[in-house]
């Protein structure tokens, strides 16, 4: 479900006062962050942020085209393990130990 419109972004306060205080000193490491459910603002595009994912941080370099979407987004939190290839079914003889 989509986020009321008058209600405007949401952006983690934390989050932001680094994002600005890193665009002032020039932002040449990544700023680290839990905030998965912050909104990307144009005031983020070209800095690296690190977003937690629940294990590692991990580096996002934030482009012009991710603006309204979430951090969390870019960070996944699983990993797909490939299935078994077809043929590679346990034979009957096989099954029975």
């Amino acid at each position: 479900m989509a986020r009321s419109s008058k209600k405007g972004p949401f952006i983690d306060p934390k989050l932001l006062k680094k994002v600005l205080r890193a665009k002032e000193s020039g932002g040449a490491e990544p700023i680290k962050t839990w905030s998965r459910d912050s909104q990307i603002s144009p005031e983020m595009v070209g800095l690296t942020i690190a977003v937690y994912n629940g294990k590692v941080h991990v580096p996002v370099k934030i482009a012009e085209a991710m603006i309204g979407h979430r951090l969390g987004e870019f960070s996944p939190t699983r990993i797909f393990r490939k299935h078994g290839r077809k043929g590679l079914k346990v034979s009957v003889s096989e099954g029975r130990v």
